[in-house]
């Protein structure tokens, strides 16, 4: 039988500010980290699309050794919490 690893979750919050585009869509900014932005169509979308840019964002900071500019929240349970957004 193979040995079970513990499963280590790194949870980040990440305020951002969503606009309407004038271009049409939306624009969310992150109010901390100034290289996280996104752009998207819907809501849904823009939420969707910052999220995994700051996913990306944090994996190239830990790389380059850099400081991550969120609080960070460790917890070894599998449990996630997904933001629902509706308009």
């Amino acid at each position: 039988m193979a040995k079970q690893r513990k499963l280590h979750v790194l949870e980040y919050e990440l305020a951002v500010k969503v606009n309407k585009d004038p271009s049409g869509g939306f624009v969310a900014k992150s109010l901390v980290w100034k290289d996280c932005y996104a752009q998207g169509d819907t809501i849904d979308e823009v939420t969707n699309e910052i999220a995994s840019v700051a996913a990306s964002l944090i994996e190239l900071y830990k790389e380059e050794g850099l400081t991550i500019p969120l609080k960070e929240k460790k917890t070894s349970k599998a449990i996630f919490r997904i933001p629902v957004y509706t308009s």
